[in-house]
């Protein structure tokens, strides 16, 4: 007996200080394109933090430890990275590592050539569209979200994923900021988190668009539908219809295009569904 209890007192010794929480074991990615948990402690009411100068995402992790997930842009080098944390009127800067991820390349013919390279009555629009939406990525509403780990918007496979360098008709443009899922047209596209609509529209590049606010600057934006079934300012329910599959905006065929967004930063959708791949 007395070697059992010495064998379980050597195991717990063994165990780490500090047990990571199921978020921060399932969106824990730091790579460019990808999210960092960073623990903030237990202790005090509830801190700030912000990244690059954005209001970052912080919650309660089961009841212990507040953490921050923080959205990295695409652009950041592997190395160390700050996030600036305000607690009780006291400040500090915690630091994480931010590791290397390989993209691939996707090439892609289009027939509709403006939409490669647009006309100067195009760039017009593209350019107030643009503003739209980038007022709209970085929202930060004071909700929790009411999930972290997200549902599918819709049931099939992946087709392009996040991160690809895209070439249009041989031309190298932004990287893909979303994830696709090869689906028919019409199928229903579902909010994987609860939340509100700030913004719909049709646009040059993105055709038909739904932008949904989760909470905390956590936002999910679909696009190329077919049909709009959701109305500004509506809140929406987890699992909740947004609209349609379609093929609109600057599209090869019917497919869901899905970005999430953390601090005014496009990561990886499958994160928050457990496809992520390194």
């Amino acid at each position: 007996m007395f070697r059992v209890f010495c064998l379980l007192f050597a195991t717990l010794l063994a165990l780490p200080a500090h047990a990571e929480g199921f978020i921060s074991r399932t969106l824990n990615k730091p790579v460019p394109g990808g999210v960092a948990v960073v623990q903030l402690g237990s202790a005090g009411p509830a801190p700030s933090a912000s990244y690059q100068g954005k209001p970052v995402l912080v919650v309660r992790e089961e009841g212990r430890d507040w953490i921050a997930v923080v959205g990295i842009p695409l652009s950041v080098k592997p190395g160390t990275q700050q996030i600036q944390v305000k607690q009780a009127g006291a400040s500090r800067s915690l630091a994480f590592q931010v590791g290397a991820k390989h993209y691939r390349e996707q090439r892609i013919t289009l027939k509709n050539t403006r939409q490669v390279n647009p006309l100067p009555e195009d760039l017009k629009r593209i350019n107030r569209e643009l503003a739209e939406q980038t007022a709209a990525y970085r929202s930060f509403s004071p909700g929790t979200p009411s999930n972290l780990v997200l549902d599918k918007p819709v049931n099939g496979p992946l087709s392009s994923p996040f991160g690809l360098r895209r070439f249009f008709n041989g031309e190298e443009r932004n990287p893909h900021s979303g994830l696709d899922f090869a689906v028919p047209a019409g199928t229903p596209i579902k909010a994987p988190a609860a939340g509100k609509v700030i913004l719909i529209g049709n646009y040059f590049f993105n055709g038909n668009t739904v932008f949904v606010d989760h909470g905390q600057g956590f936002i999910s934006m679909f696009c190329h539908m077919s049909k709009i079934d959701v109305k500004l300012g509506d809140q929406v329910p987890r699992g909740g219809v947004v609209g349609r599959v379609g093929a609109t905006g600057r599209a090869t065929g019917p497919h869901m295009h899905w970005n999430v967004s953390l601090n005014d930063a496009r990561v990886d959708p499958a994160i928050f569904i457990g496809a992520f791949k390194p």
